[in-house]
């Protein structure tokens, strides 16, 4: 007779249920895995034989079959040990009838029967839930991230014998619960705060648009003029992340492996900072089967590369497909998989190779050739995609002994949310959210001027050889900064403003 249970496997960031069939029968002792095992899989046949001796149970002498159904979905890793020693043991008898109905099991054991915790739990959990399977057996280490998904029931058992007499009705586990507001409360402070962050009011100014509207930035200027200190506050400005924004998140965390103890949850927005050392891999993610790469991890969040042409010309190139289309496509053998990418660009850059090109101290010995070179590493395409071109000096030392108190990330917060909530009550038949996500056929409606200021944008693009592109870009930051003033018109005074932070682009007709 073939006992059935249910348990899990990961493509990407979603889940597929899989049903476990055990058959045991006559013959010959032996113990075979099929439906697509990879060798992890294939070795939780000596894991589950040691767990349930261990766990003072006697290990079946019989011909021992697991299916892992469907069989044509390639199944990774030891989250299905917990599954397939349940289905043996109902085989055995060691479990009653029927009580294995409506349940799922996801875990890897240990030689002494004991269950750990697996990477993925979250997108697993959710994926169950879709398919009518609320209840869930795992690791006590799972439980927290588990009791995130609503309506499902989560029993957390430290060993096999724990599973055993639960199910027997031997022992009491109630289900775990989380407190989700006290998590979203608790981890709402901010480490950093743009009150740390003496002058650099322009660059204040023009990161508090980026945050308003989604836009990507660039930062220029020589080393020590708080490039990367203003790029770390960024996050302490943006809105905080809804429950969903965080599952989501969390999901993409959770399947990396990078949840901490005691914080399940993500509930501060995401702040990448990769080195420049890294891979292109690394960087939009892949692998044999794909994993998320820092794009993906960076969600609803903020990519950070600082000294930005000291990436490799390659790896900085893929950011064009993402950067564009808020996703990430790879495809493989096995399939395609897409992962989100929805993220603020954030970038740093020195105006030539020793970082102080027009600095007043004339210490710079870079010539125009070498200067040239290093700020071509960044390619047009890719700038073009950038929104907004911060210049940011260095800091005079008035601003630095000065003792006034600076404005604080709270208080640039409040106006980005009251410009946020204007975007989102402005697109939301539209399906986006906010200006950056604005497409060309939908620029015309949002994004109307009038004739001086179309005059003014006229004189830019022909005066500064600007790309389509970039011609739309400045339109959307526009649009921004009339949201920040409460405005539903674009003024000359936006259009001027929105000119001003691209740069770059003048600076390569010089």
């Amino acid at each position: 007779m073939i006992y059935k249970t249910n348990t899990c496997a990961l493509y990407g960031i979603e889940g597929h249920v899989i049903e476990v069939e055990a058959d045991l029968s006559n013959g010959l002792p032996g113990f075979d895995i099929v439906g697509l095992p990879d060798a992890a899989v294939r070795e939780s046949r000596e894991r589950v034989r040691a767990a349930i001796k261990n766990s003072d149970f006697l290990f079946p002498q019989k011909r021992i079959t697991i299916n892992l159904a469907p069989a044509d979905i390639r199944k990774e890793g030891s989250i299905f040990d917990l599954a397939i020693a349940a289905g043996i043991l109902r085989a055995s008898m060691y479990i009653l009838n029927e009580a294995l109905e409506g349940f799922a099991f996801l875990g890897e054991l240990s030689l002494n029967g004991s269950v750990k915790g697996i990477k993925g739990v979250l997108p697993m959990c959710l994926s169950l839930k879709e398919k009518g399977l609320r209840k869930l057996i795992l690791s006590c280490d799972n439980a927290d991230e588990a009791a995130l998904v609503n309506d499902m029931e989560i029993y957390p058992v430290e060993n096999i014998m724990d599973m055993v007499d639960f199910l027997n009705g031997k022992k009491v586990i109630k289900p775990h619960k989380v407190d989700l507001e006290g998590i979203l409360k608790n981890n709402s402070t901010e480490e950093y705060d743009f009150a740390d962050v003496r002058g650099q009011n322009t660059a204040k100014r023009a990161l508090e648009i980026a945050a308003a509207g989604a836009h990507n930035v660039i930062m220029l200027g020589p080393p020590g003029s708080g490039k990367t200190m203003l790029a770390r506050r960024l996050p302490s400005i943006l809105p905080d992340m809804t429950f969903e924004e965080s599952l989501e998140v969390t999901k993409i965390y959770s399947i990396a492996g990078l949840l901490k103890d005691k914080l399940y949850l993500v509930t501060r927005r995401p702040f990448r900072s990769p080195h420049h050392t890294m891979s292109a891999g690394s960087l939009i993610g892949g692998g044999r089967v794909p994993h998320p790469g820092e794009v993906s991890l960076s969600h609803y969040g903020v990519l950070f590369l600082d000294e930005m042409p000291e990436f490799s010309k390659n790896v900085l190139e893929v950011l064009r497909q993402p950067l564009e289309d808020e996703c990430v496509t790879i495809s493989r053998v096995g399939g395609t998989i897409t992962f989100p990418a929805k993220l603020m660009l954030v970038s740093s850059i020195n105006p030539c190779p020793c970082g102080y090109y027009g600095d007043a101290s004339g210490r710079c010995n870079c010539n125009p050739a070498q200067i040239k070179n290093y700020l071509g590493r960044i390619s047009g395409p890719l700038l073009d995609r950038i929104d907004l071109h911060i210049e940011v000096p260095p800091v005079g030392f008035n601003d630095i002994s000065c003792s006034a108190a600076e404005e604080s990330s709270a208080a640039m917060k409040s106006r980005i949310n009251k410009a946020r909530k204007r975007q989102l009550e402005r697109y939301e038949k539209d399906g986006i959210y906010f200006n950056s996500q604005l497409k060309p056929k939908q620029i015309p409606a949002y994004c109307t001027i009038g004739k001086k200021e179309k005059e003014l944008l006229k004189n830019a693009f022909e005066r500064f050889n600007l790309s389509a592109r970039a011609y739309n870009r400045i339109l959307k930051v526009a649009r921004t900064i009339a949201d920040l003033e409460g405005s539903e018109n674009i003024k000359t005074d936006n259009i001027a403003e929105a000119i001003q932070y691209r740069s770059l682009d003048r600076k390569y007709t010089l």
